[in-house]
């Protein structure tokens, strides 16, 4: 989320600032790869994530909602899109703690309440892959 949001904020690429992150990071090889994956998928699906949102919260223009909630979204849409091996009911629950520890007040609730339409709307995986 760190790589995202700093892209996000300042232009720079998310795969750089990842890999700068995970320079100084105490992780596994396996947890870095992935960060790594999910930073690059998020890159590169942002066009068709970012209308994934738009649908989905429709009073609230993508550029308007907070960069933290902003880009706890769009991890959690990719993952429940492409990563397959994550279920959608854990993406969910790790997204919404990352709302309550890096969001404001409401943050929790609206990330939960997007996420949720997401899952409303039929098979995420299906959706994902039409954008």
């Amino acid at each position: 989320m760190q790589a995202l949001y700093e892209g996000d904020a300042s232009d720079h690429s998310p795969e750089e600032t990842m890999e700068r992150l995970l320079a100084g990071a105490s992780m596994n090889a396996g947890a870095k790869a992935f960060a790594r994956g999910l930073a690059r998928g998020v890159a590169t699906e942002l066009k068709g994530i970012d209308s994934m949102i738009r649908d989905l919260a429709p009073a609230w223009p993508v550029e308007q909602i907070p960069t933290v909630d902003r880009n706890i979204l769009r991890i959690a849409i990719y993952e429940i899109g492409h990563a397959a091996s994550t279920p959608p009911k854990v993406v969910i629950n790790e997204a919404v703690e990352l709302a309550k520890t890096f969001g404001s007040e409401s943050s929790p609730r609206f990330v939960n309440g997007v996420l949720g339409s997401l899952m409303n709307m039929g098979d995420p995986t299906t959706e994902a892959s039409r954008r």
